[in-house]
């Protein structure tokens, strides 16, 4: 039979007696008189049946059975006093966790992020880069930015964009290509291959990033699609792009920043359009939340925002 804990009050008293073994400190520290914790500390004693402190000289020492207890009792003390400053500190702390693939997460969401926090510096977002799909309804996360997933009546979604897919390079490097440029050029042109086979996205959103299925949406069969520099890193895969190794297959609204800033350009008038967006996503719950909604509203109006200005334009 499991006999009742003593008073949490008697707990805390002697846990105070032992670190200080003077009644007086203990007393200040808990705010109380030392005949006020004297009495707490004989509750106890009587509680477990057994002398916890003794007196030696003018100071306090421990018994066998007080030493026994106290570094669990300690150890218990320290644990509910960071559970209780963790509930307090909710209601100070706005954090979101937000689930993105790595590719999208480092080309277009991290650069826009101190927009974000500049317009709502009080909420905190942790971004979880993971190419594993994460199940929002059996986690603590927030929010996720999916690419090409299937439906799921359970969750609220919003479309961001939806996707085209285009041939990239760096200015010099296109410069090398004839005029005007030509997909049969890629025949002898190095091309630069991102490894999605990773990602726990739709099997049709990979394809589009693989050479050998996009050249085949405009009749082109004849290239050695395997040549070239791979990388399972999207950010790799960019610089190499950017620093002329080569044409690399890029999301045109999720690189749009490198074709303003004049890092990459599209030679090509060719882009495939696949049925695939890219969408926010949450559960019914954690869209209650201001912080969730704030950052989907954000997320939304930087879209429409670039869509009218042109920025998602590579020519």
């Amino acid at each position: 039979m499991i006999q009742s804990l003593p008073s949490l009050n008697t707990l805390k008293a002697f846990e105070a007696v032992s670190r200080h073994l003077n009644y007086h400190a203990a007393a200040e520290e808990l705010n109380v008189t030392p005949a006020a914790v004297k009495q707490l500390v004989s509750r106890l004693e009587a509680s477990v049946g057994t002398p916890l402190l003794k007196r030696k000289g003018r100071g306090l020492v421990l018994t066998v059975a007080g030493l026994a207890g106290l570094d669990d009792l300690s150890l218990a003390m320290n644990h509910m006093k960071i559970s209780v400053e963790k509930m307090r500190e909710t209601q100070h702390s706005r954090q979101l966790i937000i689930t993105v693939e790595p590719s999208f997460s480092s080309a277009w969401l991290v650069p826009r992020l101190a927009h974000f926090r500049k317009t709502h510096p009080d909420i905190s977002v942790l971004i979880d880069s993971c190419p594993q799909v994460m199940d929002l309804q059996r986690s603590n996360i927030d929010l996720a930015i999916r690419y090409g997933t299937s439906r799921n009546d359970n969750l609220v979604r919003h479309t961001l964009f939806h996707d085209q897919i285009i041939p990239a390079c760096s200015p010099a490097f296109a410069a090398e290509l004839s005029t005007p440029p030509a997909l049969t050029d890629l025949l002898a042109t190095s091309l630069i291959h991102w490894d999605t086979t990773q990602l726990e996205s739709a099997k049709s959103s990979q394809q589009w990033f693989a050479w050998k299925g996009w050249l085949a949406n405009f009749g082109i069969t004849n290239i050695a699609t395997n040549e070239g520099l791979h990388f399972s890193e999207y950010s790799q895969a960019l610089q190499a792009a950017i620093a002329g190794q080569g044409v690399i297959l890029v999301s045109e609204p999720i690189v749009s920043n490198l074709f303003q800033s004049g890092l990459l350009t599209c030679p090509f008038t060719e882009k495939a359009a696949p049925e695939l967006s890219y969408d926010v996503v949450a559960t019914n719950e954690s869209i209650q939340r201001p912080e969730a909604q704030a950052f989907v509203d954000w997320i939304i109006k930087t879209v429409k925002d670039e869509q009218y200005s042109g920025a998602f334009s590579a020519s």
